[in-house]
């Protein structure tokens, strides 16, 4: 049975999110339970927001004037402030991640997992292959080649506290079901939210591309007003120190393996600051020359070079044990999942300092990276239902995390268990390179690697400036190259006064300024989970189905009253409308 519309009565209009601007223009409210058109936003460049871009610039360049200028001062600040964050608020970072996996995943078993991220009879925008290959791709990145070997290597070496002594006999298992913790469910689950926001407000509703645009269930016009540009402010601020995080991290990676593979003796942050100009340097040419499809075309040959590195650790290192290391892995995280979700600094202070240097660290970063994954996520999800979203969000990134630690993890494990001791082998930034050098090729392998990472700051650099242009100029997915170029710019020069600000131990500013960075971010994330069930409560699948049930609950109540059990229920047109 079909129904029709009369065009000439009841033009069809699209949805813009915004009922009271239509009441105001004299428009006839479309009754909530239907599903119409929505109006694309963010594809013309809307412009400059001079607010959001200049106040996020001022404060950014202040930071990096302090940090260069003052390099000392800013180490303490930061350090006062990490002890602060960790001592009143480190079971917050605890409870939201935790609380982002039992969000989304009853989103997904729940009667919203229906809704679809667009028309309700819209078709995926990329055919299932296709998605996955992508989700594939937004998995790898500069983090998985610096921690593939170093944080195994490191659980396995020094177990996490309360875990046991180093050496005892599930020192393997526990080390494996820790990475597992850190890399699979918890980060993509925290994507999963902002992705989930995205998605829904632009193909659903119609909404700019801004994370301020998510919370207009929850703040109506002040969305678009000075709260709006604070929410905006905070999200460039969790991605360019989440990004320059990344940054850094690749750095000291491209700096070890320049001196093993070269020989340069040469140490100390000047050789990170250079590193970091060079490729920042990198980034702006291709933004300027604008080739975008050969920065595509690299980031494909990199995700075919890490597969092809993958595959040569696991041919020539211990290929059983890997394969035995997979369900291994895999049982003991789900074994342990419950207690390593509730560790806290109240067991302690050597857990505390674990946690500020892994867990509580790993969820600040992933927190300061949802804007920009959660964007890229939300962009190729088109037409999926939020179901489908989370299946794909949480399972083929977290399947290719499993396999890749186990790969590098497991072939460390191995080395270190017959005698070649990687978790000894200089900082951490180093243990890949001496893992590569126990097989054939070394040499070449590393450079492998080495090019790896500095495509991955490349095209990462890139993406990320563009989602803070975006975010800069009113949800535009066409940002001007000025303000990317600023913004590539900036992530790099907060990547160098983060290495420096760490001294000798160049992590620990890392570490140290993404946790205190990304605590604003929190309430951020927080509010957001609120405003898109909000929002989903009042979708008109929701609606439709509210008023099915009423219809059919009323119609049966008086179908027996009248006709006992012989009655059926039919549809007419209502005579009083004629």
């Amino acid at each position: 049975m079909t129904t029709q519309q009369d065009p000439t009565t009841h033009p069809p209009r699209p949805r813009t999110g915004d009922g009271d601007a239509r009441a105001s223009a004299g428009e006839t409210e479309l009754h909530p339970a239907l599903d119409v058109p929505v109006e694309e936003a963010g594809h013309t460049r809307a412009g400059l927001d001079k607010v959001v871009f200049g106040v996020s610039a001022v404060i950014a360049v202040a930071f990096l004037v302090w940090g260069f200028v003052s390099t000392s001062s800013l180490a303490k600040v930061s350090g006062d402030s990490l002890s602060w964050t960790m001592a009143n608020t480190g079971w917050l970072f605890v409870l939201t991640s935790s609380g982002f996996v039992v969000f989304v995943l009853w989103l997904a078993l729940s009667r919203y997992g229906n809704i679809t991220l667009g028309r309700d009879d819209e078709e995926p925008e990329f055919k299932t292959v296709s998605w996955v290959a992508m989700m594939f791709s937004a998995g790898m990145g500069i983090g998985l080649m610096f921690y593939g070997v170093s944080e195994p290597i490191t659980h396995f070496a020094t177990p996490p506290p309360g875990t046991g002594a180093a050496g005892n006999p599930e020192a393997t298992q526990n080390a494996m079901a820790t990475t597992l913790f850190h890399w699979t469910l918890h980060p993509w689950a925290i994507y999963a939210v902002v992705g989930l926001a995205i998605a829904y407000g632009v193909y659903r509703k119609g909404r700019l591309q801004l994370i301020s645009a998510a919370f207009e269930p929850l703040l109506g016009k002040h969305a678009n007003g000075p709260a709006g540009k604070v929410i905006d402010m905070l999200a460039i601020f969790a991605t360019l120190f989440g990004s320059a995080a990344s940054l850094g991290l690749g750095a000291l990676q491209i700096r070890s393996g320049l001196h093993i593979v070269s020989g340069w003796s040469a140490t100390g942050n000047s050789i990170l600051v250079i590193i970091i100009a060079v490729l920042t340097v990198a980034f702006v040419l291709s933004a300027v020359s604008g080739v975008a499809k050969g920065i595509q075309w690299l980031s494909n040959i990199n995700m075919v070079l890490a597969i092809a590195l993958a595959l040569f650790v696991f041919l020539v290192g211990p290929t059983v044990f890997i394969l035995n290391l997979v369900p291994t892995s895999l049982g003991s995280y789900i074994q342990d999942l419950a207690m390593m979700s509730a560790r806290t600094g109240a067991e302690g202070g050597s857990t505390n300092e674990w946690l500020q240097s892994w867990t509580i660290f790993y969820w600040a970063w992933w927190l300061s990276w949802t804007p920009f994954v959660g964007m890229f996520i939300a962009r190729i999800s088109r037409g999926r239902t939020i179901r489908q979203f989370v299946s794909g969000v949480l399972l083929v990134p977290s399947l290719v995390s499993l396999v890749w630690f186990c790969i590098f993890g497991g072939a460390a494990i191995k080395l270190q268990q017959t005698g070649t001791d990687i978790a000894g082998a200089g900082g951490v930034e180093t243990q890949l390179f001496s893992t590569l050098e126990a097989y054939p090729w070394a040499t070449v392998t590393s450079i492998v690697v080495m090019a790896l990472v500095a495509i991955f700051f490349v095209s990462g650099a890139d993406a990320a400036s563009i989602v803070m242009g975006t975010l800069s100029e009113r949800g535009t997915i066409e940002p001007s190259k000025p303000t990317v170029i600023f913004w590539g710019v900036a992530t790099g020069a907060v990547a160098a006064v983060m290495l420096l600000v760490g001294g000798s131990d160049a992590l620990t500013g890392l570490q140290t300024i993404t946790i205190v960075a990304a605590l604003p971010f929190v309430v951020v994330m927080i509010g957001l989970s609120v405003a898109l069930v909000k929002d989903l409560r009042n979708d008109p699948l929701m609606v439709r189905q509210k008023y099915a049930a009423e219809a059919v609950e009323a119609a049966v109540v008086a179908g027996v009253t009248e006709h006992g059990d012989d009655f059926v229920l039919s549809v007419e047109r209502d005579p009083a409308v004629d």
